[in-house]
């Protein structure tokens, strides 16, 4: 994997690549993928924003177009699961870095419906940890999910990461009252389940 960090800045090479996977970031011609996932009620059923108009999903790809490093304290890296056998998108991953004093990231990934079950999404994110915990820095990343979501709980569980909190009613989403479960590791825990 290619990758440059400067002190606290990361730039990676891409595309970056896992046994199956290929990521890399969002790029004009990944519109008609970016509304599939955006615009699906089912699919954003756990998530407090969207479904997303055709025009708000282009706003939404505009952002993603520049979130290709992580420069400083707020910045996203959002980049795409390319299926390497096929080529085909299977959906996305991304690392936010929280906090620079704290040295804490977040990570969050969606799976298209029609490659859910995969594990992609595990491989993907598996490969921000090792960019955040590696070549970043971070001391702790995080994943914030309602408590409803199941497959999104595996997920970050698989990550080895573990349950820290339930916010009960935390969150307004689609009508109800919903709870927020926020799940992290720690990079020593990380580096522990990797060697073991």
């Amino acid at each position: 994997m290619q990758v440059t960090s400067l002190g606290e800045v990361l730039f990676p090479t891409f595309p970056l690549r896992t046994e199956r996977l290929q990521l890399r970031p969002y790029g004009p011609d990944d519109f008609d993928f970016l509304l599939s996932l955006e615009s699906d009620p089912a699919l954003l059923r756990f998530i407090s924003w969207g479904p997303r108009s055709e025009e708000q999903v282009r706003v939404s790809l505009a952002q993603k177009l520049e979130q290709t490093s992580l420069r400083a304290e707020g910045d996203e890296l959002t980049l795409v699961m390319v299926l390497d056998e096929i080529g085909e998108r299977v959906g996305d991953v991304q690392l936010t870095w929280t906090s620079r004093e704290h040295r804490q990231g977040e990570v969050g990934f969606i799976t298209h419906p029609e490659h859910a079950g995969h594990g992609y999404a595990t491989e993907g994110a598996e490969l921000l940890l090792r960019l955040g915990f590696g070549e970043l820095g971070l001391h702790r990343i995080t994943a914030s999910l309602d408590a409803r979501n199941t497959a999104s709980a595996r997920a970050a569980m698989r990550l080895g990461m573990t349950q820290e909190a339930c916010l009960r009613q935390n969150a307004f989403c689609k009508g109800e009252w919903t709870d927020e479960v926020i799940y992290a590791v720690r990079a020593d825990e990380w580096r522990a389940a990797r060697r073991s």
